[in-house]
């Protein structure tokens, strides 16, 4: 099995009738899904897609993503899985540099996604419920599958680094095969299994250990496009969620809620947290209030979201990011003092970046990933993240790399630096904050340049604090020390 829509084809087999995606009242087979990837295939053929041709994907979760998710997979395209919020300028880079030709975008927000894809001289179809459909519906649906092979691509997922402009990492088939059968043994998933889907399926945490490992044993996804901690709540009770797939900030949305008292979160079986470090007292607290172990992983889009997670029939160690996953390896480099940068060799490691021998030469090292994480590591092969040696700020699990959003700042005419970084925030862990320095004879309010940012990047990406300085501190080589920024009370 190389092509990952072997996965949705078996199942779809095996058990048509069942329910593979939920949203709401609304229940999708297996059939009706598998016809539907088959019929967005033969629509992609029709409009001139073919293997390794790259399609963008800009949608919430919604069922219209695993249509279009396993139907580009079906006819050999690559997919670019994009954040809905990204504005015009993000949009066109992700199409410009993978050279997509079409673009699917959600039409509530058609208008950036648009003039985005204008920009990188890319096709835009808008995706609207009844709408897409008669499109889908009057393509000939292509049922003979484009065989890949486990080296070939098959994702290309933007991550931006903390020097230059995001990039695309390269996962194959064979990289998103094994994360999905190394993700449903470790929890042991089966059929009967619910899985909450409120992890964004356009990153490959929700990707993978939400809709790929679920597609794999034919269990149910049930969605929920936008993340609302009451919501969260009513959907444990109403679909009987046995697996909670999440990132700190929305256990604590759930433990804090003000109607957690009341919910019914008796069908959890277990709890996975991912995508930044959880808070002891945040994990202790859910754990006690909803009778669900939590049980900790690490990855990287690099990694495809997975390298590291504690085992169900182990010890779990409160603050440890876990054991190396089966078929993986991880060890420290460069320790001093007993810490060290974080290496991971094994089948989910990427091809490498798109189009940049250069950056992969840096990440990848006779098939060991730099992580750019450090770590410690007790004898029993449990690892400890302590810091990050990359620059990016973690905001409610969402990575935010201060040079993207320093560059958008000095596009500003009145900005001669200007230096992001995150400060501790209790509710998402980490708040982008901004000091900035301004020509001389120039004026702008903090107000005004946080506006002028925030009207420039994703939501979640530009910062809430933005304070003046007069000079930003700098060492003797004339780099900015951001340790030694004051960072004004707020």
């Amino acid at each position: 099995m190389a092509n990952l829509a072997h996965m949705l084809t078996d199942t779809s087999a095996a058990h048509p009738e069942r329910t593979g995606i939920k949203l709401d009242d609304l229940q999708i087979p297996y059939a009706v899904l598998e016809q539907g990837s088959r019929k967005a295939a033969g629509m992609l053929a029709a409009r001139g897609i073919e293997p390794g041709d790259r399609i963008g994907l800009m949608l919430p979760n919604v069922p219209y993503f695993p249509f279009l998710f396993y139907g580009a997979l079906r006819a050999g395209a690559i997919v670019v899985p994009m954040n809905p919020l990204l504005k015009e300028r993000e949009v066109a880079f992700h199409l410009g540099d993978s050279g997509a030709k079409l673009l699917f975008a959600w039409h509530q927000f058609a208008a950036p996604a648009e003039a985005g894809a204008i920009a990188a001289d890319a096709d835009f179809i808008p995706v609207e419920a009844g709408e897409i459909e008669k499109e889908l519906f009057a393509a000939e649906a292509l049922d003979d599958l484009v065989e890949r092979d486990d080296d070939d691509t098959a994702l290309i997922l933007y991550t931006s680094g903390t020097t230059g402009t995001p990039k695309g990492a390269e996962l194959t088939h064979g990289n998103l095969g094994a994360a999905t059968e190394i993700a449903v043994g470790l929890v042991d998933k089966g059929p009967s299994d619910v899985s909450f889907g409120g992890l964004p399926l356009f990153h490959v945490f929700g990707l993978t250990s939400g809709l790929t490992a679920t597609v794999r044993v034919g269990a149910c996804l049930t969605l929920l496009p936008r993340f609302d901690p009451q919501k969260a709540l009513d959907m444990l009770a109403r679909d009987q969620v046995t697996t909670f797939l999440g990132v700190p900030t929305m256990y604590a949305a759930l433990l804090y809620h003000p109607g957690a008292d009341q919910a019914d979160a008796s069908s959890l079986d277990l709890c996975v947290s991912g995508g930044a470090a959880m808070p002891v007292e945040v994990m202790r607290g859910f754990e006690a209030q909803f009778g669900c172990k939590v049980l900790e992983g690490y990855g990287l889009s690099e990694s495809t979201a997975i390298a590291s997670f504690n085992r169900p029939d182990r010890e779990r160690k409160p603050g440890s990011i876990g054991i190396a996953v089966p078929d993986t390896e991880m060890r420290l480099a460069d320790e001093a003092e007993g810490i060290g940068e974080i290496l991971v060799k094994g089948p989910t490691v990427m091809k490498g970046y798109w189009q940049r021998p250069d950056a992969t030469a840096e990440t990848l090292d006779d098939g060991w990933l730099r992580t750019g994480d450090m770590a410690r590591v007790d004898d029993e092969g449990y690892f400890y993240i302590v810091d990050r040696k990359k620059e990016l700020v973690i905001r409610g699990g969402f990575n935010v790399y201060p040079r993207e959003v320093e560059e958008v700042f000095y596009e500003h005419d009145a900005v001669r630096e200007a230096a992001v970084l995150g400060v501790p925030d209790e509710s998402l862990g980490e708040e982008i904050a901004a000091a900035v320095v301004l020509r001389d004879g120039a004026s702008a309010t903090p107000e005004e340049l946080r506006d002028y940012v925030k009207g420039r990047v994703a939501a979640y990406k530009y910062p809430r604090r933005v304070w003046l300085a007069d000079e930003l501190p700098k060492g003797p080589t004339g780099k900015v020390l951001k340790r030694a920024i004051e960072i004004p009370e707020a």
